[in-house]
Parts: structure tokens; sequence; C-alpha cells
């Protein structure tokens, strides 16, 4: 049972749709593990409306952070005062935290979770082939994070052939291994990365040709509900080993309450 009073910090979660997320409960209780009296609050805000809801944000004094979801965590970027290296050279961010002089720090930690969960399912990522569906906020991240990780060669789709286009040029500037365009067949790869949110609604389509899984393939998938995503169901039916949505939260969980308590 949370116990709110007027000292209570807050933190929201900014999204649209935001339905869906778990950082409310998830992240108000490691805050409350460490000790710390405060509370994370779903926001639904629109594109439109996300400059005007930062502004109110940042006018209160008892707000300490913002987690931002899809679609608004490129968005969030350019609310910041400060980026991380990272958030900068991605040009997004999922997580914002006051600092002590009044502005605002952003990071995005969405790979680095992603990857850890990959990690522990015993997987080492090191020449891999992969192929990730999705160059938005959560894919961008997940791409640099993979090529860090050393994997040989990175596929990238999108629906957005521009999106597309930008993430491949600015990821080949890292030079960490073989970046370029693909399609959603996965034949051929080793890891099959989902980080759209197409599974997400009833009767949506699977992000990639799903007769082309083969048993030796690891596949991730971002959407968090249903907690067995369509895709994820049709991996397991295929032999695959699977990293879902909610593994990857508890990941990220963790880099976000490391980010706000400034590890």
């Amino acid at each position: 049972m949370l116990n709110l009073s007027g000292k209570t910090r807050l933190y929201y979660i900014v999204g649209d749709p935001i339905a869906q997320v778990k950082s409310p409960g998830g992240m108000s209780d490691a805050f409350d593990g460490q000790g710390m009296d405060a509370v994370v609050v779903p926001a639904h805000v629109s594109r439109e409306a996300l400059p005007a809801f930062f502004a109110g944000a940042k006018a209160t004094q008892n707000v300490d952070g913002i987690i931002a979801t899809v679609p608004h965590k490129f968005s969030t970027a350019e609310q910041c005062d400060e980026l991380t290296d990272r958030a900068r050279f991605l040009g997004a961010a999922n997580v914002v935290r006051r600092l002590k002089n009044g502005k605002w720090l952003g990071d995005q930690v969405d790979g680095l979770g992603f990857v850890q969960a990959l990690h522990d399912t015993a997987r080492d990522l090191h020449g891999a082939h992969a192929l990730l569906v999705g160059a938005g906020g959560a894919g961008s991240a997940i791409a640099e994070a993979l090529l860090d990780a050393g994997v040989a060669s990175l596929g990238i789709c999108d629906q957005d052939a521009q999106r597309q286009k930008r993430l491949v040029d600015r990821l080949a500037t890292l030079k960490r291994g073989t970046v370029s365009a693909a399609s959603s067949d996965p034949a051929g790869m080793d890891l099959v990365v989902n980080a759209t949110p197409m599974g997400m609604r009833e009767g949506d389509p699977y992000p990639v040709r799903i007769e082309s899984l083969k048993a030796s393939m690891l596949v991730g998938d971002v959407v968090t509900i249903p907690a067995v995503s369509p895709l994820i169901a049709a991996a397991r039916a295929a032999g695959c080993r699977t990293v879902t949505g909610l593994e990857m939260f508890a990941c990220v969980k963790q880099y976000m309450l490391d980010f706000y308590t400034g590890k």
C-alpha cells in the first residue's frame, strides 16, 4: 500500500496510448525498495500536447522525473536541457530527471535493458547476424546496443523508408558491424527482434515472416501486453528461444532505477 503525503516525489510516464505500460507499479515498487518516498503516475498525452505537458512538469517542483514511451522518445529528447552521449547520438530519450541545478537530463536505456535480457538467455551475441524490425525510439536504442554487443551484421526493417535510412546511416558511423536496410524476412538470421507495437492489438500482422523462423534463432519482442505476443508464440512453436517484453522490462527497470538514483 502506498503511503502518499505532501513529501512524496512524483515521476510521470507519458505515452499515447498508455494503458499497456508496466512502469507505474514496477517503478513505484522499485523506488519503495530503495527507501524513496516516490510514485510513478501514468499520463496519456498526445504528440501535440507534449511540449505543454513538459512545461507543466518542469514548473511543478515536486516532479523529479519523466519516463517516455511510444511515441514520445524522440520528442522527449528535444525537451531536455542535457543528454547523455548515448541519448544525443540516438536523438531519443526514455528517461529524464531533474538535476540539482534545475536542468533536465535525458538518457535512453531501452537498448541496454533489452540486450541484458538477451544475455540472460545465455546467448553470446558476438558475431551474430541480427534482424531488427522498428527504427523508432526503442528500436534505435536496441540497434545501437546490439552493435555494441558485437553482432556481425544488423538488418533494419521499418515501414517508414526515410526513418529506416536515417537509422542505418547513423549506425554506420559507429563502424561496429555491417548495418543495412532489410526486409521483414528473417531467413538466415541468428537473432530476430521486434521493436514495434505490432502484436499489441488483436488482428495486428506479424512483424516478420514467421514461416522463416527456425529453431536455431533467438527471438525477442518489446510488446508487454499480451505477455506472450503473437510473434513470441510463433517463435516458440518453431522451437526458438525467446525474450518477451516483460523480460525486457525487468532489465530496463533496473537501468531506470540506476538513472534516477544517480548510479
